[in-house]
């Protein structure tokens, strides 16, 4: 189908079109705002891409490499979006099986954030993202915030989370905005890369990167007192450089990480623990469910595995099962 913005091929109006390439650093919706040198121009996208993409949320996000035709109002139009290296996807939230919200693109590092408590730590959401990481190759890293507000009977449940996940690899810190603990950490860790933050309202996450980068200046809120969730404050994804290098990007918190491109019989491959035990199973589609002669239930009864990995892995495999249409939380 043509694209009734576009002009006819060797049209005047093409010929003599200004063409800009550029990165875009804020996805608002029908906006999109594109860091073209020194410019940000605030551009919408060709209507053939919403087309071609409809299984997506978004033909752009926030990442994303782009050419743009200028208008003569100074707004631009997205007639061509670059092959992304890599990006970092969820289900989208909402009826409708399968249609997939791209986070970022073209990025270094994704950390989720969760809070020790007010909302309390969420494993189930933790292994969702990291399998994602995982399915996508792309680093992953925890970060468990509000360490301030950490009671004596929290203390092992979150000391145990922060051990295991750090045993499978995976780099955790724990955080204060309140105190300044861990700070340093998550500002190195952030420094010269382009990395994108994510968890459930209310984690602190724009608080986070208001205390590593204090110009950015990103709204915040307070959590509710009667759900004891975070209320949305960041509204939309953006991309902030860093004045010690790199960028990040802030999104807006997520109450379910749903999983996309993903089959039952895959998921085993993306818990990194699982990968030793998977060539001994018996059958090389093994769901590591009910079948017999698998190696993961065996490195589970001799605690090679943890249990609550393993619970947490049947969990997401039974939603995957039901076509995620119960998602985990």
């Amino acid at each position: 189908m043509s694209d009734p913005l576009a002009p006819p091929p060797g049209s005047p109006a093409d010929t003599a079109a200004t063409f800009l390439e550029g990165l875009v650093i804020r996805a608002t919706g029908s906006w999109y705002d594109v860091q073209a040198g020194e410019q940000v121009i605030p551009s919408k996208v060709r209507g053939r891409f919403r087309l071609e993409e409809s299984e997506t949320t978004s033909p752009v996000v926030v990442g994303d490499r782009v050419t743009i035709r200028l208008n003569e109002d100074g707004t631009g139009l997205i007639t061509e979006i670059h092959p992304r290296r890599n990006e970092l996807k969820r289900r989208a939230a909402g009826r409708r099986v399968g249609l997939v919200h791209v986070l970022a693109a073209n990025i270094d590092a994704a950390w989720v954030v969760q809070s020790i408590r007010l909302p309390k730590i969420n494993p189930g959401f933790i292994d969702r993202f990291l399998v994602m990481a995982e399915r996508d190759e792309l680093p992953a890293g925890i970060v468990f915030n509000k360490l301030d507000l950490m009671k004596p009977a929290d203390r092992d449940a979150v000391f145990f989370l922060r051990d295991l996940y750090a045993g499978l690899g995976y780099p955790v810190l724990m955080t204060s905005v309140k105190t300044g603990e861990g700070l340093d950490a998550f500002a190195a860790a952030l420094r010269g890369r382009v990395s994108v933050v994510a968890g459930p309202s209310g984690v602190g996450k724009s608080s986070l990167l208001n205390a590593v980068e204090p110009g950015l200046n990103l709204r915040i809120g307070e959590v509710s007192r009667k759900t004891k969730k975070g209320r949305h404050t960041t509204t939309y994804a953006a991309l902030y450089p860093l004045s010690s290098g790199g960028f990040v990007v802030d999104t807006p918190g997520l109450r379910e990480f749903g999983l996309v491109d993903l089959e039952p019989a895959e998921l085993g491959h993306y818990f990194v623990e699982f990968r030793p035990f998977l060539p001994a199973c018996h059958f090389p589609d093994c769901t590591h469910d009910h079948e017999p002669g698998c190696a993961v239930k065996e490195a589970v009864a001799r605690d090679e595995i943890t249990p609550e990995r393993y619970e947490s892995y049947l969990n997401i495999l039974y939603s995957l099962h039901l076509g995620e249409k119960d998602v985990g939380r």
